[in-house]
């Protein structure tokens, strides 16, 4: 599935698509949701995801393939993933055009999307903090992050942390916060 590249059309031509070159990525929310997504297909946990100039390495922890019979059935490995800019283009494709064939925003009883949404809130902060350079970790649903970004006249990094219950009351009211009208602009006229 990553294999290919996919990216916006141009002319007739498959452009890569890059999500930033030398500045900040541009949808953190989106991105990250994707990868998210991705980690939820695999089954990972305890994930830890570092960006870099050409994409992302995602690392976690994950069952080990093998048939019932075999010594090693059910235990856990670490997986690392390479992902590309281009192959995370793929993963938000793919996300894009799930939307609206399930009930995805809410999370399942069980959890089994739980990545997809926490790191899709993640996503949304680091858009709001303007931030780049992410490094990220989660461990039993919270979340760990370093961000570099501009702070009034100094750059610096940044950390900040969620708990498992605040990701989970952010997600509980993420559906609602999206149906509500945008705010009236404020200023003057």
């Amino acid at each position: 599935m990553l294999g290919r590249p996919v990216g916006k059309w141009s002319g007739g031509t498959a452009e890569a698509m890059r999500i930033y070159d030398g500045s900040p990525r541009q949808d953190w929310e989106e991105v990250l949701r994707s990868i998210g997504a991705f980690a939820d297909n695999e089954h990972l946990k305890d994930l830890l995801l570092l960006e870099l100039e050409g994409g992302f390495v995602l690392q976690g922890l994950g069952l080990q393939s093998g048939g019932a019979d075999s010594d090693s059935f059910g235990a856990t490995v670490k997986r690392t993933y390479e992902l590309t800019d281009e192959q995370v283009a793929e993963l938000m494709d793919a996300s894009s055009a799930k939307r609206g064939s399930a009930d995805r925003d809410v999370p399942h009883p069980d959890l089994t999307n739980y990545n997809e949404l926490a790191m899709r809130i993640i996503g949304a902060y680091i858009d709001n903090q303007k931030a780049h350079d992410v490094f990220l970790f989660e461990q039993d649903g919270s979340f760990v992050l370093r961000l570099f970004g501009v702070s009034g006249s100094r750059s610096a990094h940044q950390l900040s942390e969620f708990t498992r219950d605040e990701i989970l009351a952010m997600i509980q009211a993420a559906p609602e916060q999206r149906q509500q009208p945008a705010p009236e602009p404020s200023g003057a006229q």
